[in-house]
């Protein structure tokens, strides 16, 4: 099931395929992604979801195809990455630098004067931690640091990889607010998780990957309509089950 997506989608991923060595990790990707639209990418385990998006970080180069974002293709050129936040599911910072230190490493990499810092500190609760050397946070904090830094330039584009692991309720819930709030004035969300429960409040459409193809796009309600199954995660189920069938 395909979803004819609008003309001005911030990421066309057109006919992309990608292999390593003799293993096809995506074939023949035909996607689009819109402002205010959130969009959940699930498969299991060696589906392509972490291929796809590395391909549109430009951290992959397809076998075939092509992807533009905001207009600039990925092949041909980089200054695109400023307009995308980043999340990815396990962060790495300089061990010696404290939280305040990588936040103005950062900025200085992207030379943008201003920034949603002090707002997304206050979000996430980090005042006061941001002083410890990174390599001393807990897990969670590490995540609430990574979220600030995805999110403190605003960007129109937001590639998130399992958002809420290791946050406690209230980060989650503060994370899942902003996230909606950034949908309505027209952002790009990109989720993939294990946690459907947590795809299931913020997505609007699902893409399902299995073996490199997409199986499914469209809706999330249009994805419980065909299945007959009230949950997101039940229906995902039931995908898996008729593709093994």
């Amino acid at each position: 099931m395909r979803v004819v997506q609008p003309a001005n989608a911030s990421i066309s991923v057109r006919n992309v395929s990608k292999s390593f060595g003799s293993l096809d990790v995506l074939m023949d990707v035909d996607l689009e992604f819109s402002p205010s639209q959130t969009t959940a990418i699930i498969g299991p385990n060696g589906a392509g979801k972490t291929t796809l998006i590395k391909a549109i970080l430009g951290l992959v180069r397809p076998g075939k195809g092509s992807i533009h974002v905001l207009g600039e293709s990925v092949l041909e050129g980089h200054s695109y990455r400023r307009h995308i936040g980043y999340m990815p599911q396990n962060p790495t910072f300089p061990d010696g630098l404290s939280g305040r230190e990588v936040i103005r490493l950062i900025q200085t990499f992207r030379d943008v004067e201003n920034t949603r810092e002090l707002d997304l500190i206050r979000l996430f609760q980090l005042d006061g931690m941001l002083d410890k050397q990174v390599r001393t946070l807990s897990g969670g904090t590490r995540q609430r640091l990574s979220a600030l830094l995805a999110f403190m330039f605003d960007p129109p584009i937001l590639i998130l990889d399992e958002p809420t692991a290791g946050l406690d309720p209230l980060a989650s819930a503060s994370l899942k607010d902003y996230l909606h709030r950034r949908t309505e004035t027209g952002a790009t969300v990109i989720l993939t998780s294990h946690v459907m429960a947590d795809l299931e409040e913020l997505c609007d459409r699902v893409i399902f990957l299995m073996d490199g193809r997409v199986r499914f796009d469209g809706p999330l309600e249009l994805l419980r309509d065909q299945t007959g199954e009230p949950t997101l995660e039940r229906a995902i189920a039931q995908l898996l089950r008729r593709d093994v069938a």
